[in-house]
């Protein structure tokens, strides 16, 4: 797979960012976990969560808050079919490409695989007017040969078909805990190194990814600063200060060799604002976010009325806050993977012109 970038690919990653070339993107491809949210906001079980409630649900999220975002992220089964007629004609579409959930494999079945979505491929989404494509991939550098082969090859399945069809390839890293919980001083130290490494092995170019979507490279809780209860009133021992946070945020750019942007791994929104501030202070080119932003307007359901109520009032200035910290990002033409690249992407875009018209 080719390490440059194609004329298609760079025109579309311009309109997903900013004119300055920064990511204000909006998540809301959320499924199972939607789900489970409006199940606990209504006291009912998941299973009473009808399809029709969640796509109305996101068509209502997508249609007040995707005029803030510079692109809005939409699954193809709850999101697309009922949302696309409301995403703002500015905001770029970014459609998902992985199954919820995962599959498990590996050593006690501790190790997580990710599944493409069935009958559903970049050929369908690029049909459906998608202007990038987005995975979920679970990854840890340890796990065993066959499920890292596994995640690999998906990776690169998906890679080489957004560079058959020109369409920018956005990765999600998650890493995850195999002996302890995610919430957990043991899990704190160990997620810095998993991220990095993530980074690292997917930055490589036989991947075609072009945009690395992270979860911040350490948890704010643990933290002496934060590891009193500054974000959910729990008390926790500190496993490192924000100086070693802010080296692991410079790892993480060193490690990724394309632009990145971080998510918000449902996190509420006054940590993902220090997380989204301390990653693009590092050389993050933005956020692709979803529940940190809109997240507390689930809790109003079924009142669709009151849950819209709270998405244009507190949703919107919690948008409005995020957009405003990424004025401290490194927009993506300036990334060293494509600083200096524009006289060569218009030699690229001449010369298919040329293979074209004559």
């Amino acid at each position: 797979m080719s390490s440059t970038i194609s004329a298609g690919k760079f025109r579309r990653l311009q309109k997903l960012a900013d004119r300055q070339g920064r990511f204000q993107m909006l998540a809301v491809d959320q499924r199972g976990s939607m789900v489970q949210s409006l199940a606990e906001a209504a006291s009912v079980t998941p299973d009473e969560i009808s399809h029709a409630s969640v796509a109305e649900v996101k068509r209502r999220i997508t249609a007040v808050l995707s005029p803030s975002s510079t692109a809005t992220l939409i699954d193809p089964d709850y999101g697309y079919p009922y949302a696309v007629d409301v995403l703002d004609r500015d905001a770029a579409l970014l459609l998902t490409s992985e199954e919820y959930g995962y599959e498990k494999a590996g050593p006690r079945d501790r190790e997580r695989r990710t599944r493409l979505i069935q009958d559903w491929d970049v050929a369908k989404a690029a049909c459906a007017g998608a202007d990038a494509i987005k995975l979920l991939l679970y990854y840890r550098p340890d796990a065993s040969a066959p499920t890292l082969q596994h995640q690999q090859e998906i990776c690169r399945q998906v890679g080489l078909a957004c560079v058959q069809h020109d369409l920018p390839f956005l990765l999600e890293l998650v890493a995850y805990p195999v002996d302890a919980s995610s919430d957990s001083p043991a899990y704190a130290r160990e997620k810095p190194k998993l991220l990095v490494a993530a980074a690292k092995e997917f930055s490589q170019p036989h991947y075609g990814v072009d945009v690395l979507k992270l979860p911040f490279p350490a948890e704010l809780k643990y933290t002496t600063q934060f590891a009193a209860g500054a974000f959910d009133d729990r008390q926790r021992d500190p496993v490192y200060d924000l100086d070693a946070v802010r080296q692991h945020c410079r790892d993480l750019d060193e490690a990724a060799a394309v632009p990145w942007v971080i998510l918000s791994a449902g996190v509420q929104i006054a940590e993902f604002l220090e997380n989204l501030r301390l990653a693009c202070t590092a050389g993050a080119s933005g956020f692709l976010c979803g529940r940190a932003i809109w997240s507390s307007a689930l809790d109003a359901f079924p009142d669709l009325a009151a849950l819209e109520q709270d998405l244009a009032a507190i949703a919107m200035a919690n948008f409005r806050a995020c957009n405003e910290l990424t004025r401290a990002a490194l927009p993506w033409t300036s990334h060293r993977r494509f600083a200096g690249s524009g006289p060569q992407i218009a030699q690229r875009a001449a010369d298919w012109y040329k293979v074209y018209h004559t």
